[in-house]
């Protein structure tokens, strides 16, 4: 018990140093006054959007993504990865709109997401249930949700292989354990279990899972592949590919930004400096990419063979512009208004048209023009859960930096 209180009083100090770091950074930024002039009106929109949504959705439904063509909206059971972003991103609105009829239906659709703290089979909790009950426990810290989010994080531990080094991503008959650049955005759950119970096992377990993706997930470039192959009683890698890209050797958009913001997690709750390196390397290769558009929006794939006519994907911009927001406060003063301005840039894009979309249109939907997965066909170019949620975040952020 001594150690644990000791580990927990040394992370404390950690993350209340960080915090004063970021706090004395942040004065240096200079804002565009029409982007922060604007901020109340986008919330207020992305706010009467989310009531249209909501007046689409049936009991216990949780929405994908909406067809235009055919007025389609396209739904899915709290089992689906995405289930959490419709509640995290109306708790987001209602923080910034004190909207109570937001706040009715983000309490609504918590109680058939309950069910999932118990779920073993997806390593998807963090999103599922850290950005839902995460956010609730900031807006209304009850000990329920403190609860259902303990018993989320030990429910995403037991898919932790010590041989491999990884928690597990996909199930397969095969002999192969599979792992995806995606699963970074998962550890914040673990590192908040530590943070309120003092047990180093979950924060042990994030950072042996980090440590391992750097291992074997990058190219020299800092680039990323989406999925590794390990062997299940080696921890050998057997194959590295990338499934939601143009081909193997390229650098899926959302892929990038996943690993961006992953890394930027990591060092915000350890204090590592190789992880700040890590997001630094990403954040470079991202931004210095010849086939990055002026207005900051990637296309879907950095390697895509149609670029200049290549879809672009404004839920890997909205990602990529959150986790520039926080990783500008960890920098040198250069590299820091390198990333503010780029993050602004993406934020100004993402504010307007194309990608915003005018009232009453879009399902309901804030942002346009995401892509799921275009090698199977699924998603292209249409509004996603994941590109609103952190659009709102990115928002909040860029607001009280």
């Amino acid at each position: 018990m001594l150690y644990k209180k000791t580990f927990w009083l040394s992370c404390l100090i950690g993350i209340l140093t960080i915090s004063s770091t970021y706090a004395q950074k942040a004065t240096g930024f200079k804002k565009d006054k029409a982007l922060l002039g604007s901020l109340s009106q986008q919330f207020k929109d992305g706010g009467a959007q989310y009531k249209l949504l909501a007046a689409r959705l049936k009991a216990d439904r949780f929405p994908k993504t909406y067809y235009a063509k055919t007025d389609s909206l396209e739904t899915s059971g709290s089992g689906w990865w995405c289930s959490g972003f419709y509640p995290g991103t109306l708790f987001y609105l209602y923080r910034q709109t004190h909207d109570k009829a937001l706040l009715a239906e983000a309490n609504r659709i918590l109680l058939p997401l309950e069910k999932e703290q118990y779920n073993k089979s997806t390593h998807d909790l963090g999103f599922m249930m850290y950005c839902s009950f995460g956010n609730a426990l900031k807006v209304d810290p009850k000990p329920r949700y403190k609860q259902i989010l303990l018993n989320s994080a030990k429910s995403l531990c037991t898919r932790f292989d010590p041989k491999v080094g990884c928690i597990k991503s996909w199930d397969s008959k095969k002999p192969e354990f599979l792992v995806i650049i995606d699963n970074m955005m998962n550890l914040e759950l673990l590192f908040w279990a530590t943070r309120v119970t003092g047990d180093s096992s979950f924060y042990k377990i994030a950072v042996t899972h980090a440590n391992t993706t750097i291992k074997n997930h990058f190219r020299a470039d800092y680039s990323s592949y989406h999925v590794i192959d390990y062997n299940p009683q080696t921890g050998a890698v057997q194959q590295k590919r990338t499934a939601q890209g143009y081909a193997n050797e390229s650098a899926w958009a959302r892929g990038q930004a996943w690993g961006l913001y992953g890394y930027t997690v990591m060092y915000r709750h350890t204090r590592d400096k190789k992880y700040l390196v890590q997001a630094n390397h990403i954040a470079q290769f991202i931004l210095g990419h010849p086939n990055l558009p002026k207005d900051k929006i990637p296309y879907w794939d950095f390697n895509a063979p149609d670029i200049p006519r290549a879809l672009r994907d404004a839920s890997a911009g909205a990602v990529m512009a959150s986790a520039l927001l926080e990783l500008c406060t960890y920098t040198d003063k250069a590299m820091a208004q390198r990333y503010f301005g780029s993050a602004q840039t993406m934020l100004k894009s993402l504010s307007a048209a194309p990608y915003k979309a005018a009232l009453g249109s879009n399902g309901g939907f804030i942002l346009q023009h995401s892509v799921g997965h275009i090698p199977q066909g699924t998603e292209v170019d249409v509004p996603l859960t994941y590109a609103d949620y952190y659009f709102m975040e990115a928002l909040e952020r860029y607001k009280t930096l």
